[in-house]
């Protein structure tokens, strides 16, 4: 329901026209978790999984009809040195088409899904680190998700209410750890990030961000194109490079 929200919504429009546009974009959500690491369609347009119940129904009848990438996964094999296991009949998950649709509206870049092959933290850093050379061929490397995930929101009719305290100072330590580039830290987040169990009672959401780090490169500046809360949850987007 973010994509009705006007903020979100042209702030990520104006990220998408901002970025250098992309060759390909090669998407890691929170939505699959699948080991070994598999990836999705590659057909085009490519199918949306409509992976979410009890909303309006005009957000079953959206479209993105992005061009498949099966050259992409060809790529990927190469890097990683093993083919990922298929799953030709898995379509975009809402966790990816959503900002998509919002990004790249005219859904002309060829965009391949992977999965979360696991939720360790190291695991997922160093599949980026593998998949980075991938940025120097104009792939967009998007893992998204959302950096705290509860439903324990005290006030559902206000979206835009101020954070509990808890998550807001974990937003805090997050970003600060993020513009420093402090690694270590994010790695270790279970134990040195304050309220991370309140923040994430589960950890899906927040892992796809080290796929990301992974694949940046040590002097690359982090920027928030995107910061706020909705119904409780950091809203802040990252930029890598």
């Amino acid at each position: 329901m973010l994509i009705d929200h006007p903020r979100w919504s042209s702030e990520l429009a104006a990220w998408g026209k901002a970025l250098p546009h992309p060759r390909a974009i090669l998407v890691n959500s929170a939505h699959w978790e699948a080991s070994p690491l598999a990836h999705g369609a590659t057909t085009s347009p490519m199918p949306l999984l409509y992976d979410f119940g009890g909303f309006p129904e005009r957000f079953y009848r959206l479209t993105y009809p992005a061009p498949g990438n099966p050259g992409l996964v060809d790529r990927i094999t190469a890097l990683l040195g093993k083919a990922p296991t298929a799953d030709p009949g898995r379509g975009l998950d809402h966790g990816a088409f959503i900002p998509l649709m919002l990004m790249y509206p005219g859904a002309d870049i060829p965009v391949l899904q992977i999965s979360l092959p696991t939720l360790a933290p190291k695991g997922l850093y160093d599949l980026g680190r593998r998949l980075a050379p991938l940025r120097d061929e104009g792939v967009l490397i998007f893992a998204t998700g959302l950096l705290t995930h509860t439903f324990n929101i005290p006030d559902m009719s206000n979206p835009d209410a101020a954070p509990d305290p808890v998550l807001a100072h974990f937003d805090a330590w997050l970003g600060d750890a993020l513009t420093r580039r402090d690694t270590n830290a994010l790695l270790d987040y279970r134990t040195q990030a304050p309220g991370v169990r309140k923040a994430l009672p589960t950890h899906e959401h927040f892992v796809p961000l080290f796929v990301a780090l992974g694949a940046a490169v040590d002097d690359d500046a982090v920027t928030f194109p995107h910061h706020g809360f909705w119904f409780g949850n950091s809203m802040r987007s990252v930029q890598i490079g």
